[in-house]
């Protein structure tokens, strides 16, 4: 795989995660009501300091056994079995799904740095995500580049974040909504049509290691 293949393949299956409602998003829109964009930086970067820690230690954990081939096939087979239940549960909540999963949640105003290490840290499909799709990931990327291609997988990766945080931050100020809409509604069903595709790619890309 090239630099931009390596790239486009970061940043279509991490987009629907980063993308997606959560409890982070939703703290940072009631708190973007009051702060704007400038929140929103502050917890992209609490959400970051959490984030690229976990990244660095399970590549930490994967960089001696990561080129074997049983390691590379349970790996793969655990995160495309993964992508898969997260494409198809996406699909459901934003296509079938009719109950209000855009409503802003209030909380109490405080230091957004520390509501985005809060909020990720204690976020357990976050945690899932990245010791499941996240470590296939971090496999693929140590066998491309070693710790560079860790790198240039986490910056593919975590600008998104930074983005989508700041702009719906921004958003929430000026007292526009973004989700809740058809066309945000679509896209992320069309996003998890191609985790479900990415799923059946890993999957069976795990199966010529064995």
């Amino acid at each position: 795989m090239d630099i931009f293949g390596f790239i486009a393949t970061i940043v279509v299956v991490t987009a629907s995660g980063a993308l997606a409602p959560g409890p982070l998003f939703f703290v940072n829109i009631a708190h973007g009501t009051k702060s704007g964009a400038k929140g929103g930086v502050a917890f992209s970067i609490g959400h970051s300091i959490i984030e690229f820690s976990l990244v660095v230690l399970l590549a930490c954990g994967l960089l001696a056994v990561v080129e074997e081939p049983t390691v590379k096939s349970i790996i793969g087979i655990i995160g495309g079995t993964f992508l898969i239940v997260f494409g198809v549960l996406q699909i459901h909540q934003f296509l079938i799904s009719k109950s209000d999963v855009f409503g802003e949640k209030s909380i109490s105003l405080r230091n957004p740095v520390l509501l985005g290490l809060f909020f990720t840290g204690l976020n357990p499909y976050f945690i899932i995500w990245w010791l499941t799709v996240g470590l296939k990931l971090i496999s693929n990327s140590i066998t491309f580049a070693s710790w560079a291609g860790v790198l240039l997988m986490y910056v593919a990766h975590v600008w998104m974040d930074y983005v989508w945080l700041t702009v719906t931050a921004h958003l929430a100020k000026r007292g526009t909504s973004l989700v809740g809409s058809s066309g945000y509604r679509i896209a992320m069903t069309v996003f998890g049509g191609i985790l479900v595709c990415f799923g059946l790619y890993f999957l069976f890309s795990a199966l010529s290691y064995l």
